[in-house]
């Protein structure tokens, strides 16, 4: 019997058809389980009728038999399957749906443009980390190209393009040459085909651009793979990547690491509507987003909606799967905070991202201790910097691996990152926080004193503290001595006040 916290999304693509399981885990997060993809081309299969092919058909239904054999035992609501812009153009859709929804076990849906751009962007956005931002989102397919306009997880602007990596590719690079004169005549087709988002999307409706789905992962391997930024795409890397094809000259004489043998017939033409959109849109940089079509289809196949605060479900999440004590983070948070706003009032205003940083690794300090006791810092440093179940900006997720990572045990092993005061002094406050509260009960703040004094922190409290906590003194004493190997400095005056 399938499991009713198992859904599964099927993405009926032009060019690749899609499986994906998730399971709807702790605080309604849906983590994958399996990942199904196999590179069909059913957009090549288009005749000049309008009409898939006999083999672009058997090539569908025997992808659908696999998945369906797979699905076997999922309930009806567990289950969508979509099929999106070569579907849309086929006059014999009712033949291969009819036929491969028998083979799959479940309905096949083939959905508007408006509902397919709808679905990308909830995918998108569901890995994406919480933000007030007004974000673009573009998806090229293979016959087909979305554009977005959203804020959280809900649409503001819709639209359905049809050209995609397929279509341009047969169109323009059928025989595989790769000419300046075919990518100039690719273009410009493509600039015409949006040319409709130039009013519809203008620049002052956007603050972030994203890319999503095969083409724009495509391209972020490529220039991935020969040491350039693949993260974030610009002019200057689509012109790179443009001018390496060109070299070429033929699809079958690409030599680029990074690129797969299922998108080497249609790079050229994604590219060129790539290159068209970023043109249009005025977007000097598109940043490569994870999400795509068929985790919006999860999303909405879930009972609940998401969590209004994301990353604050995410920490407990994981507070919970890695048996953190949550009294104790709390406890841990609270002190560390206080030492960090003690430290930024007597210097410059507290740093929000730095603030950001220091209570989300409070919050997860120990989250290596269900693996081993020993090193267990080690361990949450590689759980935070590689853990898919959050989803935080790199800079953010590195800043809260090094915190774990250094809060506790030598400060050495920060040797170089410490050397920034952006990390010391946050690092700082946390391992002040795990020794003030080594005993797990509330420290006693009340009369002691933080301040910072250049590159210099000044811990003060009165003698009757240290005489009734001597095993805190004596931590804090070890403490000051590890950090006067740094260019900082932990100064205590624990007989004053």
């Amino acid at each position: 019997m399938v499991p009713h916290s198992l859904l599964a999304a099927v993405d009926l693509g032009s060019n690749s058809f899609r499986l994906e399981i998730g399971r709807v885990g702790s605080h309604q997060r849906i983590e994958r389980v399996e990942y199904l993809k196999e590179t069909v081309r059913q957009g090549n299969g288009l005749n000049e009728q309008q009409e898939l092919t006999r083999p672009a058909m058997e090539r569908g239904w025997e992808c659908l038999a696999r998945f369906g054999e797979r699905l076997a035992g999922f309930a009806p609501e567990q289950v969508r399957a979509v099929a999106t812009q070569t579907l849309r153009e086929a006059l014999n859709r009712e033949q291969f749906i009819r036929r491969g929804s028998e083979l799959l076990g479940f309905p096949i849906e083939v959905i508007a443009g408006e509902e397919e751009a709808r679905l990308i962007y909830r995918g998108v956005a569901s890995l994406l980390p919480p933000s007030q931002e007004r974000r673009l989102v573009v998806d090229i397919g293979g016959r087909s190209t979305e554009i977005i306009i959203g804020e959280q997880a809900s649409t503001r602007q819709v639209a359905s393009y049809p050209i995609g990596s397929v279509a341009w590719s047969n169109q323009f690079f059928a025989d595989g040459q790769l000419s300046s004169q075919r990518f100039s005549a690719a273009i410009k087709a493509a600039e015409q085909a949006l040319a409709q988002a130039v009013s519809a999307y203008p620049q002052n409706t956007w603050d972030r651009a994203y890319a999503s789905s095969g083409t724009a992962n495509a391209v972020g391997d490529l220039l991935s793979a020969n040491g350039q930024d693949g993260k974030t795409v610009t002019p200057a890397g689509l012109g790179w990547l443009h001018e390496q094809l060109l070299q070429a000259g033929h699809v079958d004489r690409i030599k680029l690491p990074g690129l797969k043998e299922d998108r080497r017939p249609v790079i050229a033409g994604g590219l060129s509507v790539l290159i068209a959109a970023t043109r249009l849109l005025g977007i000097g940089e598109l940043e490569i987003a994870q999400g795509a079509l068929r985790q919006g289809v999860l999303h909405d196949l879930q009972a609940h909606e998401p969590p209004a605060d994301r990353e604050a479900a995410e920490i407990s999440a994981l507070q919970h799967d890695f048996g953190i004590d949550t009294t104790h983070a709390r406890r841990v948070r609270k002190t560390a905070t206080w030492a960090w706003l003690a430290m930024a009032r007597e210097s410059e205003p507290g740093d929000a991202w730095s603030l950001h940083a220091l209570e989300t690794a409070a919050c997860l300090h120990e989250i290596g201790m269900r693996i081993s006791l020993s090193a267990y810092h080690r361990h949450g440093a590689y759980i935070t910097a590689h853990c898919s179940a959050a989803t935080w900006p790199l800079q953010l997720r590195t800043r809260i691996s090094q915190l774990v990572l250094g809060h506790q045990g030598k400060l050495r092993k920060l040797e170089g990152a410490l050397e920034d005061p952006a990390v010391a002094w946050p690092l700082l406050a946390l391992r002040l926080a795990v020794q003030l509260c080594h005993a797990h009960r509330d420290p006693d703040l009340q009369h002691m004193s933080l301040q910072r004094q250049g590159n210099t922190c000044v811990l003060k409290a009165p003698a009757d503290w240290a005489r009734n906590y001597p095993q805190s003194a004596q931590l804090l004493r070890t403490e000051a001595a590890a950090w006067h190997k740094t260019p900082w400095t932990l100064e205590l005056k624990l007989n004053t006040l």
